[in-house]
């Protein structure tokens, strides 16, 4: 991916050298034209097309923000409340992860969604143990995470 990259970033200076324009708008030409060429040779160059996994952590940059957004309503609602009615409590989430940079990833992304916090991960690397700020809703907070940031963080892995 990053031979690619460079690849790229040469290409647009090769390009701005041919065309005699050194300016930004010319740069970004020719890196458009690279993108193209690299594009037509990915066969040939080691590892997957470089735009793929960038796609994949915007995509999951996105997810986040959905997602912490979510928690944030989430929360405020809890708050506001004039009876606290929540049941802050453990569980146990089980990840499929095999990457520990993917885990780690993981792990930060819940932490900074409001209303939980990891507290630790199993030596086997298949827990992870979180606190939730009202544990009633244990089975949605397993599924979201399972089905947005889990999923993400995996294909940004897959890339």
């Amino acid at each position: 991916m990053a031979l690619q990259f460079v690849l790229n970033i040469i290409l647009a200076i090769i390009w701005m050298f041919l065309s005699g324009s050194y300016t930004f708008n010319n740069f970004l030409l020719g890196f458009l034209i690279g993108i193209g060429l690299v594009y037509l040779f990915k066969k040939v160059l080691p590892g997957s097309f470089y735009l793929k996994r960038v796609y994949k952590v915007i995509k999951l940059i996105v997810v986040f923000f959905i997602e912490l957004m979510k928690a944030n309503i989430d929360v405020s609602k809890i708050v506001l409340q004039p009876r606290l009615k929540n049941q802050p409590g453990f569980f146990i989430y089980h990840t499929d992860l095999k990457h520990d940079w993917q885990i780690v990833l993981l792990s930060n992304l819940i932490t900074l969604t409001p209303g939980t916090v990891v507290l630790g991960i199993s030596d086997d690397r298949t827990k992870i143990y979180i606190h939730s700020i009202d544990f009633s809703t244990k089975e949605e907070e397993i599924e979201s995470i399972k089905s947005s940031l889990e999923k993400v963080v995996r294909e940004v892995g897959e890339a």
